[in-house]
């Protein structure tokens, strides 16, 4: 979640299907009346402009990023789905608009806010509370946090949902293809369809907050016994399907250990990477959204704050299985192991050459590099992330169309990779071939 919050950022949710489809028309109207006063701007200057052209000006850019942001919940959502799916092969554009998005971090107004709290817990609400902050401390697309005090005195964060987002996410959705559509801003080989119906999928699961509260209790469950991490309670009496409670852990940004000892660092990568493995091979239940944000550390314990669950997704047998064997293939350089396991995963379903293929795969063999290293990985010194995003590329743009993975693999890799980005801006070094080791010998 977003935490730089100031007062611009104050804007109502609009609430119902029909003001959030009013609002995706007026969008639509703005955007081809600039089309038209762009047009015979150019055409009196001599100029024979292509449509695109006219629809993706730095005007019409930020009237989409403002108006998305504002509707927030799967408008918001979808440019994620997009990045996940396609990173650095999104033309310049599109990227600015997702960019603005992951940037700008809106809330209600306290009028707004207090109506949702009534409609919840009733027009005594406050009651139960000590002290509630009505400026939320964290935004993102789907609602803010707030922080609290109940009567005992014991600290909360309290999740409240935007209003209306539950039951506007397969109409946002369509209307998002569809602007998209008319702009051109999607590559033609980049399988919307497919991403826009995962991502109401996940979205109905990220907007269940009793789903998630389900989530934290089963991760603390498993991590009680864990040393290095804490996951919070949930408080089940204040929480339904839009609010959620739970208990505020307190905790320095997950950056922040840049600064501490090479120790420290390599030891709290080590063990995220430890609990992705886990959650991979053993849970087969993954935490898929690596945002920072969604870790916190604390210097007195030692231990690692787990937050945000709503991004969580169950791992077929069949699927671990698949990743067990990619690595166990990785890490000895067995290339018909690899493109095997691959196959297992999801890849290769489609018409796909065997160049393709191989490329693919030569992908995965570079992305699994610190499986191959005998003793602790250099994540800042190998460059990893940006070696695998340029080969990513370069393959792209070789072949007639980019392959978009299976959905799992998109959610598993965005994990790795944000674990992988993390390691390399704290300069950990990690032991990846051990960590692996002890899942492929079991």
């Amino acid at each position: 979640m977003n935490k730089s919050l100031d007062s611009k950022n104050v804007t109502k949710v609009p609430s119902s299907r029909l003001s959030r489809l009013s609002a995706f028309g007026s969008l639509a109207t703005r955007l081809a009346g600039n089309v038209i006063k762009e047009g015979v701007k150019q055409y009196s200057q001599g100029q024979t402009p292509k449509l695109q052209q006219l629809v993706l000006t730095p005007t019409n850019i930020g009237h989409v990023a403002d108006k998305l942001a504002q509707l927030r919940g799967a408008a918001m959502k979808v440019g994620q789905m997009l990045s996940m799916d396609a990173g650095e092969l999104l033309p310049e554009e599109l990227s600015q608009v997702l960019a603005k998005l992951r940037n700008d971090a809106n809330f209600m107004p306290h009028k707004q806010l207090i109506s949702v709290l009534k409609s919840h817990w009733g027009n005594d609400w406050i009651d139960a509370f000590g002290q509630f902050e009505l400026r939320p401390f964290a935004a993102a697309s789907i609602g803010q946090v707030h922080l609290a005090y109940l009567a005992t005195g014991e600290k909360l964060a309290v999740k409240i949902q935007y209003p209306g987002i539950r039951d506007s996410i397969d109409s946002d959705i369509d209307n998002v293809a569809s602007l998209l559509k008319m702009s051109g801003l999607v590559p033609d080989n980049v399988k919307l369809d497919l991403l826009l119906n995962e991502a109401k999928r996940q979205l109905h699961h990220e907007a269940d907050y009793i789903y998630e509260a389900k989530l934290l209790t089963q991760y603390q469950t498993w991590v009680s016994q864990d040393p290095h991490f804490v996951v919070p309670k949930v408080y089940s009496k204040l929480s339904n399907h839009s609010i959620l409670c739970m208990e505020f852990v307190e905790g320095q940004t997950i950056e922040s250990v840049a600064n501490l000892s090479q120790e420290v660092r390599d030891e709290l990568a080590t063990n995220l990477l430890k609990l992705f493995l886990d959650e991979l091979f053993t849970f087969k239940l993954v935490q898929t959204d690596p945002n920072f944000g969604n870790f916190l550390y604390q210097i007195d314990t030692n231990k690692i704050v787990l937050l945000d669950f709503g991004a969580t997704r169950p791992i077929s047998n069949n699927l671990s299985a698949g990743y067990k064997k990619l690595m166990q293939g990785a890490m000895s350089s067995d290339y018909n192991l690899m493109t095997q396991a691959a196959k297992q995963i999801g890849f290769f379903e489609t018409d796909i050459t065997e160049a393709q293929q191989k490329l693919i795969v030569d992908i995965f063999h570079q992305a699994c590099e610190p499986l191959r290293c005998d003793g602790k990985y250099d994540f800042a010194g190998s460059q990893l992330a940006k070696r695998v995003t340029t080969a990513a590329k370069a393959m792209s743009t070789q072949q007639d169309k980019w392959h978009t993975p299976p959905m799992d693999a998109i959610f598993v890799h965005r994990k790795l990779a944000g674990i992988y980005l993390l390691a390399a801006k704290i300069k950990a070094n990690v032991d990846v071939r051990a960590l692996f080791s002890s899942h492929h010998l079991n």
